[in-house]
């Protein structure tokens, strides 16, 4: 498998290098490093979110898990059969992906929830590998612009010619996939009503029924 992920030490980054090191002294529980992926590699859904939460995967060392947008993405995975057991918020907590793999468009959490241009260019290089490395993908999930366009970006597409819409299907046709998008399942986009449960709901039934 030639799929590569960033060391837990990972300094191609400095302003989020600089952030961890902070958050190691204030959190020394905290996992505080570029976080994996979960799920399998031969699924045929790949999830991209935007960061690490500070207080969710950063500390726990699995996407989404202990925060508000995993309270809501992992029941809907569950409720569609993309996943298996019960999500407790641990890494440990036996929950189980299944036909679906989640990423982050930047693997460490960036201060207040903010990436640059820069660091999501950076970390492309490893959502690129991940992609390749993913040989029976067919759908990528973006949830947010921020997302959207990390993906476009490292398969090499005008991002003019597909526009960001919540439950827009994008034919990226050079790697014969579809890219869904979605607005991001923050407790912000929630609590606005930007995005209900059941409008997310709606972007999995439409990815279940086009697999």
């Amino acid at each position: 498998m030639s799929f590569v992920c960033p060391e837990k030490n990972c300094s191609l980054c400095p302003r989020l290098v600089e952030f961890r090191r902070g958050n190691i002294a204030k959190f020394p529980s905290y996992y505080n490093g570029p976080v994996p992926p979960f799920g399998p590699i031969d699924a045929e859904v790949l999830i991209v979110g935007l960061a690490p939460g500070l207080n969710g995967a950063n500390q726990t060392a699995r996407p989404f898990t202990n925060d508000y947008a995993g309270d809501v993405l992992y029941p809907v995975l569950k409720k569609y059969g993309f996943a298996k057991g019960e999500y407790k918020k641990r890494r440990d907590d036996g929950f189980e992906l299944i036909n679906v793999r989640i990423t982050n468009s930047v693997r460490c959490v960036p201060p207040q929830n903010k990436v640059t241009g820069d660091e999501v260019k950076t970390c492309g290089q490893f959502l690129i590998e991940e992609i390749k490395d993913m040989k029976r993908l067919k759908i990528i999930l973006t949830l947010g612009s921020v997302a959207h366009s990390a993906v476009l970006g490292v398969l090499g597409y005008r991002k003019a010619a597909f526009k960001f819409s919540h439950n827009a299907v994008h034919v990226l046709d050079r790697h014969n996939i579809l890219m869904v998008n979605s607005y991001h399942t923050s407790r912000y986009n929630i609590n606005t009503g930007v995005l209900t449960y059941e409008m997310f709901e709606k972007v999995i039934e439409n990815i279940k029924s086009k697999l």
